[in-house]
């Protein structure tokens, strides 16, 4: 029989050969995403717009709120590449302020819903019975309202704004990450890791944040990346229906809204932005589609 000692220093050394960096499996991963060439040009977008999104200030040739005397509806010039809207303000400029708020929607929203999404699914499962069913029920009652329903609801009630939209829907699409990592955490939770951070001492707290999360991470990357697509259309959405970005602010969804009035004379003006839409959201549902392929342990290297 084992003494204290020695099942510390089995314990101990099963955690440093978990905790080692794998280094040689993301280079795995990567030359496994690498040959999705869909993924990569979605990868390639998205880097475009990360770009354009720091840089808006110095990219943008001209103010996006600051109309023009007498260019309402102008076209397109080698001036104005997307001519002017309905006020006189230059499309292009909008478009490109238009990406750092679609960016800070999608991607801040996303880091709330899989922070506690990943959070609640990690804690159901570790530790079950009631604690489980109690969260379990919590989950199926969001995923019971439809989302954009919701959204419309709590926007109204909160009031529109920016900070409102992040806070809205990333408070309210995080069910979904709560059930992956909730199934993941109940496969985990009797490994030989987990166990062995036990006999070590570790608490519960740490035994989730330190063993259990970081476990259960790819598919929640995968879900991510698929998400962020959806959740800038739901703020194009919130904008299109007045509840999202306030004007003068550049959004794309405002943007809609406003060419939905002048589609026959002046279609250009809601070409743009719902081009970008589209785009977009094509570009991650592509990295999504890439990172589920590199991540999948049947895939070939």
């Amino acid at each position: 029989m084992q003494s204290t000692h020695e099942q510390s220093a089995a314990a101990a050394a099963a955690l440093s050969a978990n905790a080692r960096p794998q280094r040689s499996e993301l280079s795995r991963i990567w030359r496994r995403f690498r040959r999705h060439r869909l993924g990569l040009a979605g990868l390639t977008f998205i880097g475009l717009l990360v770009v354009t999104a720091l840089l808006a200030d110095v990219l943008a040739p001209y103010s996006p709120i600051q109309s023009v005397s007498g260019m309402r509806g102008v076209g397109p010039s080698w001036s104005h590449p997307l001519g002017f809207d309905h006020i006189g303000r230059d499309i292009l400029s909008r478009i490109i302020f238009g990406t750092r708020i679609a960016l800070i929607v999608g991607l801040g929203a996303t880091g709330i819903a899989v922070t506690i999404g990943v959070l609640v699914g990690a804690t159901a499962g570790y530790f079950g019975g009631w604690v489980d069913n109690l969260l379990s029920r919590a989950v199926d009652t969001l995923m019971a309202f439809p989302t954009l329903v919701l959204l419309i609801a709590l926007t109204a009630v909160v009031g529109p704004s920016l900070r409102t939209v992040v806070i809205v829907i990333g408070a309210t699409v995080w069910a979904q990450y709560a059930r992956v990592v909730r199934a993941d955490t109940l496969s985990l939770r009797e490994r030989d890791f987990i166990l062995a951070a036990r006999v070590a001492g570790a608490t519960n707290t740490r035994i989730i944040l330190r063993h259990l999360v970081p476990n259960v991470l790819g598919p929640v990357i995968v879900l991510a990346s698929l998400a962020v697509g959806g959740i800038i259309i739901y703020e194009s959405t919130l904008s299109f229906l007045g509840l999202g970005i306030q004007p003068p602010e550049p959004s794309w969804g405002g943007m809609l809204a406003d060419g939905r009035a002048y589609i026959v004379h002046y279609p250009h003006i809601a070409i743009a932005p719902g081009a970008m839409i589209t785009l977009t959201v094509l570009a991650f549902n592509l990295l999504g589609d890439g990172l589920r392929d590199a991540l999948d342990p049947r895939t070939r290297d």
